[in-house]
């Protein structure tokens, strides 16, 4: 009973808490280890390509390894003390490591920005949510960027968390993000990433390669729930889902193209630097700012059939001891 109360209690409280900014976060931690272990390993290993991709795989095995052993140390002594006190650390670390409630905040800000026709602020409020350069991005960037962020990160940021989570509790959730946060700091390939953060890229590929297409499954299913296009979703899925170089990001963000019916991705810049990419779904229409309320309620929505998957798992696992 445990796992289960766990899991719906984390999921209870991102809807209710978010990531509020004075409360400590997990990830920040990570990713100050992430910068101090990087100084160090560069300096320990040689600064060839063999010593830089040792180096890398270091540190993909350190991060992960860590943060699950710190959390399920802390986790035992928390138990020791009272099994209650346990239980609740448990879902309040698996609950920061959701982040349907952000996610939907950060991207509704950039709606509201479109909304006031105030182009800057929109600019500035996608930039906090996207990597790419948002300097130069038109009404029609700004809204895709915000729209194929709330696509992708409803893997990366909602069901992956929850499918580790109902794993193997805060702990494995928690190993799960220091994967996925190595790959958004050192993941690039980059002069000063190509060979250093080719482990972590690898691992982040592994870690999502199942929750990546449960999720797009999940958009699929959720878009007739959302009055989109359940038919389109799963036409554009299937036809687009390999298109980009990452095996994973364009599961959800092809089901969400043409979920809305309309036209994403493409190329883009990052670091001042074109990067082609190929574009997602059929324009069948332009795309337009209420798009980002759109794919919120699309990811929201995918969040709620997940949470009832894996909590069905959950209680069948039960009923079977």
């Amino acid at each position: 009973m445990t796992p289960l109360i766990v899991f719906l209690t984390a999921y209870l409280l991102d809807a209710l808490l978010g990531d509020p900014a004075w409360l400590p976060h997990p990830v920040v931690a990570m990713g100050r280890a992430i910068t101090g272990l990087e100084h160090l390993l560069r300096r320990l290993f040689s600064s060839t390509n063999t010593g830089l991709l040792a180096a890398g795989c270091v540190l993909a095995a350190l991060l992960p390894l860590g943060s699950f052993c710190i959390a399920a140390g802390a986790l035992l002594l928390a138990g020791r003390v009272h099994p209650l006190l346990a239980l609740a650390l448990n879902a309040f670390w698996g609950g920061q490591c959701l982040a349907v409630r952000d996610l939907r905040k950060e991207a509704m800000a950039v709606y509201a920005c479109l909304k006031q026709n105030d182009l800057p602020a929109a600019r500035k409020a996608v930039g906090r949510i996207v990597g790419r350069d948002t300097a130069a991005l038109t009404a029609e960037g700004v809204t895709k960027a915000a729209v194929e962020t709330v696509a992708e990160n409803f893997s990366d940021g909602v069901f992956a968390p929850m499918f580790y989570l109902a794993i193997g509790g805060a702990p494995l959730a928690l190993a799960y993000k220091a994967v996925n946060t190595m790959d958004s700091m050192v993941g690039y390939k980059n002069d000063r990433y190509l060979y250093f953060g080719r482990a972590a890229a690898h691992l982040d590929d592994v870690a999502n390669w199942l929750p990546a297409r449960l999720s797009g499954l999940l958009l699929i299913l959720a878009a007739p729930l959302c009055g989109l296009s359940g038919k389109e979703a799963f036409r554009i899925w299937r036809r687009d889902r390999r298109s980009h170089a990452s095996p994973n990001s364009a599961q959800t963000e092809a089901a969400c193209a043409g979920a809305l019916r309309v036209q994403l991705a493409g190329d883009a810049f990052y670091f001042g630097k074109p990067v082609h990419k190929p574009t997602l779904g059929d324009p069948l229409r332009p795309v337009e700012a209420e798009d980002i309320p759109r794919a919120c309620r699309l990811m929201t929505t995918g969040s709620l059939l997940g949470l009832i998957l894996l909590a069905g798992l959950l209680a069948g696992r039960l009923l079977c001891l």
